[in-house]
């Protein structure tokens, strides 16, 4: 198609005109928009410091900021694409119905969102604690959205799921400032149980990490066809824990043998080895 110079210059005056027209929505929803996510970011740290200064849980606050700081910009992308002259009706409508198919389609996700935050909420742990869920034990490492990140004695990572974690079981090992260790000892019928309970319970008083308050207890637990089940039930501190349950073990076994006496091979240990 061939233009003459005077449609070349129709095109032009009109281009120009449309542009000057449209300038002055062109530069403010522009200005609101580079204000706007200055403004976010100013009101995001404001409101980081306010918790943070209220005592809120860490992952609490990071929780309700970022969803805060999400809430915020979609409200300036809608005012922005309204400034330029967009119809935001119609654009609403669609952010709703791929917002309800998107939800359709992550009902898994949605429901480790909504588990999130009633761990964040209701606290049934916190970072640092060490916890038994969904059939693991870890450290917890962080809280997150969807999922929890939990760190085991053997320094592997495991992400549970937020839903899953919220409808089931937790054992949370570190709420208590103190924990039982509860061993079992078996020994031949041959043996003097009074003996036997008065090593033990030397054993455990001459331990400085043994707590004396509760008082441990070394009691008859079983009688078996072949053994005679004794249950030793110290009690430490969550960080002398495991330490007194190793020596124990170790104290005893070296005991029964200056004392010449028999441990059957038979012996359970009660409290799992990765909590």
């Amino acid at each position: 198609m061939n233009l003459n110079p005077n449609q070349l210059t129709d095109y032009a005056n009109t281009f120009i005109t449309v542009l000057i027209d449209y300038s002055p929505k062109f530069i403010s929803a522009f200005l609101i928009l580079f204000v706007g996510l200055y403004t976010i970011r100013l009101i995001n740290r404001f409101i980081r410091k306010l918790m943070i200064k209220r005592d809120l849980d860490p992952t609490l606050t990071k929780f309700l900021a970022d969803i805060l700081l999400w809430v915020l910009r979609v409200l300036l992308f809608v005012t922005f694409i309204s400034k330029l002259g967009i119809e935001t009706s119609s654009f609403v409508a669609i952010l709703g119905a791929m917002g309800l198919a998107v939800g359709l389609s992550l009902q898994g996700s949605l429901s480790n969102f909504a588990g999130g935050m009633l761990i964040i909420l209701f606290k049934p742990f916190k970072v640092n604690d060490t916890i038994e869920a969904q059939g693991v034990i870890g450290t917890v490492s962080e809280i997150q959205i969807f999922v929890t990140k939990l760190i085991t004695s053997n320094n592997q990572t495991i992400f549970v799921p937020n839903g899953a974690l919220s409808n089931g079981n937790i054992i949370n090992y570190s709420l208590q400032k103190i924990r039982r260790a509860d061993l079992t000892i078996a020994i031949s019928y041959d043996t003097d149980i009074k003996k036997v309970k008065e090593l033990i319970t030397a054993i455990l008083k001459n331990n400085p990490k043994v707590l004396q308050t509760p008082a441990a207890e070394v009691s008859v637990k079983n009688l078996t066809d072949s053994a005679i089940q004794l249950a030793v039930r110290p009690w430490a501190t969550n960080e002398d824990f495991w330490g007194v349950y190793a020596d124990t073990l170790q104290s005893c076994k070296e005991a029964f043998d200056s004392a010449g006496i028999v441990v059957q091979p038979y012996v359970r240990e009660a409290v799992k080895e990765n909590s």
